[in-house]
């Protein structure tokens, strides 16, 4: 909507020009239009391509976050038997909650709730395989070997909390906006001399634009929207089902 405005008041100054100056609008006018454009094509690439890559990185962290809560719980086998189906319980329930937590992001009391139970499972888990690694019917090399395991496990939740909250700035938002809309106002402004006001062309124009906005905006809340990676929890969902 703010583009065809934009487009019809660049058609209206235009006009005017022409009352005035009836030779023609001022020359120039297409190098502005051209310029801009560029520009605008310019700050979309990037915008976009940060976002692609943004997308995949968090496809990424799922299957490590998967990958590392499978190796944590193997290596519980190297721990005295008696000490095993505690833990083995806490690493479902901890699974548990770390697939319903992003199936949550939508409900803010909902994460919070997540989050902190998530934290005290955490330390729950980490307590009880110090003392049980410390039994002496564990494996000589269950210390070294599961506790590094269950820090990469826990490290990948901070990782993957940073990733989710990982965008640009606001503020570029708004230079591609202001720059989508003067570019609006050029092409209103540049089609003046024309009698006929080119809706096709001013159409499509916003059309793609507007859709370029969008699917740059769907990749970056990739659990909204129509580009989505929920689809990739299935690796978190087999390593639980696994266990």
């Amino acid at each position: 909507i703010g583009m065809f405005v934009f487009s019809n008041i660049g058609r209206k100054i235009g006009n005017r020009q022409l009352q005035r100056n009836p030779n023609g609008l001022d020359s120039g006018t297409g190098s502005s239009v051209g310029a801009i454009l560029a520009l605008l094509g310019l700050l979309i690439a990037f915008t976009f391509t940060g976002a692609a890559s943004r997308f995949e990185d968090r496809r990424h962290l799922i299957v490590e976050e998967a990958n590392n809560i499978g190796t944590a719980y193997l290596r519980i086998d190297l721990l005295a038997p008696e000490d095993q189906p505690a833990l083995r319980e806490q690493f479902k329930r901890y699974a548990d909650l770390r697939i319903s937590s992003f199936n949550d992001l939508h409900k803010t009391e909902q994460v919070k709730k997540d989050s902190a139970l998530i934290a005290k499972l955490q330390k729950d888990i980490w307590q009880d395989a110090i003392v049980a690694s410390k039994n002496p019917r564990a494996m000589p090399d269950a210390t070294k070997l599961l506790l590094p395991a269950l820090n990469a496990m826990i490290d990948i939740t901070a990782t993957r909390s940073v990733a989710t909250h990982n965008h640009p700035p606001v503020i570029i938002y708004c230079l591609l906006i202001v720059l989508s809309l003067l570019s609006a106002l050029l092409i209103g402004y540049d089609t003046a001399a024309n009698k006929n006001q080119a809706w096709l062309h001013r159409a499509v124009f916003a059309i793609t634009i507007i859709m370029s906005f969008y699917i740059i905006i769907d990749l970056e809340y990739p659990r909204f929207g129509l580009i989505r990676i929920d689809a990739d929890d299935q690796v978190l969902i087999d390593t639980r089902n696994s266990m």
